[in-house]
């Protein structure tokens, strides 16, 4: 009698594995995907990936390339511990001013949309005191500092996008 049950087991594995292809397949449209962006705003590009009209060059992901770079450019005093264009997370690694060595920063910004919009971004922002035994404890950080910060990379990605339609 086991051996049968092992049989109709076997059975009902591969059934379920022939199934599970089946469904793959039915995802896939035969060819490599276009990642363009809504409103056809400057996504990331990357090379490899396809794009519509058959242009293999470098399609978009759904990332604002404004705000993607608007980000860099404006955290770009403080060192870089992380990005994920396909996420849209750019993690800060801590930055201390040198006229004040006893206090630092950490900035975490997420991107959350393709189009260039206000609300298309998140800013975070940590801060570290050290107190008289070396140690690093967590502090507050005034309430407009990532307001400041958001307005600021806003700033920089309407700058960007103006220059661009500028030529």
């Amino acid at each position: 009698m086991p051996f049968v049950r092992g049989f109709r087991m076997r059975g009902v594995i591969a059934a379920m594995a022939v199934l599970g292809l089946a469904a793959l397949t039915a995802c896939s449209s035969g060819g490599p995907k276009s990642f363009q962006t809504q409103d056809d705003s400057p996504g990331l590009r990357l090379p490899g990936f396809g794009r519509k009209g058959g242009d293999t060059a470098t399609p978009a992901i759904g990332v604002n390339g404004y705000l993607w770079r608007a980000t860099l450019d404006t955290l770009s005093f403080m060192p870089l511990a992380s990005a994920d264009p396909y996420g849209g997370v750019i993690i800060t690694d801590w930055y201390s001013n040198p006229e004040k060595p006893d206090e630092r920063f950490k900035c975490t910004v997420y991107i959350l949309d393709a189009r260039l919009r206000a609300d298309g971004l998140n800013v975070a922002v940590f801060k570290q005191t050290r107190d008289m035994g070396g140690n690093w404890i967590d502090a507050p950080t005034a309430g407009q500092t990532e307001t400041d910060i958001e307005n600021s990379i806003l700033t920089r990605a309407r700058q960007l996008r103006l220059s661009n339609i500028r030529g």
